[in-house]
């Protein structure tokens, strides 16, 4: 129950920070600004790490936690609860910026600014970038150390700088869901979901053919 609680609030901290920062940057007339927007995912991420890393692993991401599982590294039994605590987290951190502010109409949700295929093969790169780097810094399913925090938080801040303003930058279905649900900005929730996902299982094949896999 720890770990999923762990999962639930580090959830909510990084979908109320990131996309808050989103619906600051709307209400102040840009103050935030493109770069803030990245900063903020970026060094919330490395935040949640060293605060919840040696308790749940700190994957607030169920692409992450899938990935994890095709990994190896996790047990899926696991998976659903994980999956279940971090799409509550974002709900409730939506749930609580509409609260908040009222006249924002999508809630930092991810939509494309250009076509869906482009914003789709965009998230799905991003993602297996970010799932590599993930893989490459934990330790079994835990996301814990100077090292990993700062370059997990690193790649979030670097790919959502240049590529936010295209797709989103995404690269994780929790995030999506929930501005998404909480604004009725749908229509391009699918692409979120799976692009994501597919990215970060597709990382796991390219991370082992750089290395071998650990003798059982």
């Amino acid at each position: 129950m720890k770990k999923l609680l762990a999962e639930v609030l580090g959830t909510f901290t990084l979908v109320f920070a990131g996309t808050g920062a989103i619906v600051a940057n709307g209400v102040s007339g840009g103050a935030v600004t493109h770069v803030g927007i990245a900063l903020t995912f970026g060094l919330v991420v490395m935040a949640l790490i060293y605060t919840y890393g040696d308790v749940s692993g700190a994957h607030l991401n169920p692409a992450v936690t899938v990935a994890f599982a095709v990994a190896g590294r996790f047990g899926w039994r696991e998976v659903p609860g994980y999956v279940l605590a971090q799409v509550l987290g974002a709900l409730a951190a939506s749930g609580m910026l509409k609260v908040l502010f009222p006249e924002q109409a999508n809630l930092g949700a991810t939509l494309p600014s250009g076509s869906v295929e482009q914003s789709f093969w965009l998230e799905v790169i991003l993602t297996a970038i970010l799932m590599m780097t993930v893989l490459s810094v934990s330790t079994g399913a835990k996301e814990k150390g100077v090292t990993a925090a700062i370059a997990i938080g690193g790649v979030v801040g670097l790919e959502a700088l240049f590529a936010g303003p295209i797709c989103g930058a995404s690269m994780n279905p929790a995030r999506s869901l929930g501005p998404a649900l909480m604004s009725g900005q749908t229509q391009h929730l699918w692409e979120y979901l799976v692009a994501t996902t597919l990215g970060a299982v597709l990382a796991v094949p390219l991370f082992f053919a750089t290395r071998p896999r650990p003798s059982t």
